[in-house]
């Protein structure tokens, strides 16, 4: 089971000011391939961009204090983001945080189709996603 950085989202109630910032001051720049399919009637319709460096992108995500709600998760993980590891075999990894009786929110492909996803609480209460990318 190997885990790797994916993603940083970042939420805002101002997806293209921010995208702009980290355009400009960062030098990311728009990312048009690997991209999620957004399931936006499953419970989450907000606008998102999506940049990068070329090795780690930035999910930019109008910041939804309801999705939780609406799609019966309980971790939002659109109110404050979020950082997101892939691995190579989610239900391993679901065994792992189970064995060390950390719980998790396992979303599927609720938000992202052809991504299964779990999301769960750092001890300080940062939100981290897991997912594994599934073929179609």
């Amino acid at each position: 089971m190997k885990v790797n950085l994916h993603h940083i989202n970042l939420s805002t109630n101002n997806v293209e000011k921010m995208k702009k910032f980290y355009k400009n001051i960062l030098f990311l720049d728009d990312i048009y391939d690997d991209l999620p399919e957004l399931e936006k009637k499953k419970g989450y319709s907000g606008n998102v961009s999506f940049v990068g460096d070329g090795n780690i992108q930035t999910h930019i995500a109008e910041k939804d204090l309801e999705v939780n709600f609406k799609t019966g998760h309980f971790i939002n993980p659109v109110e404050k983001g979020h950082i997101a590891y892939r691995t190579d075999d989610l239900d391993k990894f679901k065994e792992h945080l189970k064995y060390h009786k950390i719980r998790f929110a396992d979303w599927e492909e609720t938000a992202v189709s052809g991504w299964k996803q779990i999301f769960f609480y750092d001890p300080d209460g940062n939100i981290i996603e897991v997912h594994e990318k599934v073929s179609k």
